[in-house]
């Protein structure tokens, strides 16, 4: 149980690792492309912004769920990668369908990706909010 324990944190540590320098490059190039936009008030370039800004936010949940499917994959022998990502992906967003399960040994490991999961989703639409709330175009009577 401490393996199982010790190896959920590490996972965790990268999740939220990935995700920090994803949303920082994110920031860094919003900050560049919103300060124009402000003076223009144009309904393109600021819905280019979001639109780029959720890409990358999937492409960075994507990336967190992959780790976490090549984890399983090595833990569990037994699973395919198709198998592994499909739980992964179930898991991480808190779906969990139950047709695939972890073994007894690694379930707290399971259990520990959906928390990161839920709380990665959340911080992506916090920060989705934050990125859309400077722009005007989105403000009543814009």
């Amino acid at each position: 149980m401490l393996l199982n324990l010790i190896l959920a944190s590490v996972m965790a540590a990268i999740s939220v690792l990935i995700h920090f320098g994803g949303l920082s490059g994110i920031t860094v190039l919003s900050r560049r492309y919103l300060r124009p936009l402000h003076a223009h008030h144009k309904l393109r370039p600021q819905a280019f912004v979001v639109l780029a800004t959720v890409t990358a936010m999937i492409a960075l949940h994507s990336a967190e769920i992959w780790a976490y499917a090549f984890a399983y994959e090595w833990l569990n022998p037994d699973l395919s990668f198709n198998e592994a990502l499909y739980f992964s992906i179930s898991t991480y967003t808190t779906l969990g369908y139950g047709d695939i399960v972890l073994s007894h040994e690694w379930r707290i490991f399971g259990a520990t990706e959906a928390m990161i999961g839920l709380l990665l989703i959340g911080w992506s639409t916090a920060f989705l909010v934050a990125v859309s709330g400077r722009l005007r175009v989105f403000a009543s009577g814009a």
